[in-house]
């Protein structure tokens, strides 16, 4: 069935693409957990004495309960936005796993690995959804009779590459092996498991797990690119490795993003304003990324774009439109003085919440006195 046309100037279907695409997460619901935690049951208001292990289980029973909350609806298939939650949620929870590793014990059939598998099958289906309706809002609209023609053919193909990745996604949540990963991270949250680290206070051991994270984003090549490389002819046969290093930057960022988000309640407006800036940089190398996935989608399934002029050149725009502000963005995390702010701003929780529990105070206080 053919897309109905209609006349929209790019501006608006963009904007609509980009709220389908990364609508706001919902807050998690709170989660009746065993756990035995009288400071704090939310991570939207975080105790004083909360420790590293308390606040582990408080993240990993939000994201868990986020999986299991869209769970029904995503197998319903009636609205997109499920899957995305559902997708989010996995990824926040094998986030949670890397960020804690080292104050929770996690059953192997729970794991990093195996969350990262259910991730890539309600991945698939997702970015079918995504590809389909930027086609159908961003593109589509915009096009003669004569693309629009070719660009149905496209979209009749992604619906069927649809089918079939929903088919194994559902053959997965009805598997024994995704119901016993649920029923480990069940047994886990009724019985946390933890290591001696997980004793220590979380404003303490912050730096600890923000700076390789921040260390591994500073560091990362694609700020070396300038915007004028990554539209340059190929003919030098490097536009692709750039292309892929941006998307490597991307997916970098996504980490950064969510994993410092569940330490926002321990900084500052300034952190968290950092955080947002993370985000938006995230957002625009993603609108990129999927300009260069759609380009080789049409020629995959077209074999020449040439034949498709006006396509082509409002996929350029959404290039151009999406690094935008990359030229600034680089130059800043390139600035000696912003890279030494950034690791300063890790060690400097909020003041409030650097309190430790009183008998660590008072055993430090003995140890001094002591010393003296």
């Amino acid at each position: 069935m053919a897309m109905k046309h209609t006349e929209k100037p790019l501006k608006q279907s963009k904007a609509k693409r980009k709220a389908q695409k990364e609508q706001p997460e919902s807050k998690p619901e709170k989660t009746v957990s065993k756990v035995k935690s009288a400071k704090s049951k939310s991570t939207d208001g975080v105790a004083q004495y909360t420790t590293f292990g308390e606040f582990a289980c408080q993240v990993i029973t939000e994201q868990f309960d986020r999986i299991l909350k869209r769970e029904k609806s995503v197998l319903a298939d009636k609205e997109p936005e499920h899957l995305h939650q559902m997708r989010v949620g996995t990824r926040r929870l094998r986030t949670a796993l890397q960020v804690f590793e080292s104050a929770v014990k996690i059953p192997d059939v729970a794991s990093a690995k195996r969350l990262r598998d259910l991730a890539k099958v309600l991945g698939e289906v997702r970015d079918l959804d995504v590809q389909t309706a930027s086609l159908a809002a961003d593109y589509y609209p915009n096009l003669n009779k004569s693309e629009q023609k070719k660009l149905d053919a496209v979209s009749k193909s992604l619906s069927k590459k649809r089918i079939k990745a929903f088919d194994k996604m559902e053959s997965v949540l009805t598997q024994e092996q995704y119901h016993k990963l649920k029923n480990a991270y069940q047994d886990w949250i009724a019985q946390p498991q933890m290591t001696r680290v997980a004793q220590l206070p979380i404003a303490a051991v912050l730096p600890d797990i923000l700076s390789p994270l921040v260390s591994e984003l500073l560091l990362h090549p694609a700020w070396l690119i300038a915007t004028e490389e990554l539209f340059s002819s190929q003919a030098d046969g490097q536009s692709h490795a750039k292309s892929e290093a941006m998307h490597d930057l991307r997916k970098v960022c996504k980490h950064v993003r969510y994993q410092t988000e569940f330490f926002t309640p321990f900084y500052g407006e300034e952190f968290g304003n950092w955080v947002n800036e993370i985000k938006q940089l995230q957002d625009d190398l993603g609108v990129f990324q999927d300009a260069h996935v759609l380009k080789d989608l049409l020629t995959d399934e077209l074999g020449d774009r040439s034949k498709m002029p006006k396509l082509n050149e409002l996929i350029r725009q959404e290039e151009t439109a999406a690094l935008a502000n990359w030229e600034e963005s680089r130059q800043k995390y390139l600035d000696s003085g912003f890279r030494y702010h950034l690791h300063q701003l890790l060690l400097q929780p909020s003041d409030h919440l650097m309190k430790v529990h009183p008998e660590l105070v008072e055993q430090q206080s003995v140890k001094s006195a002591q010393s003296n």
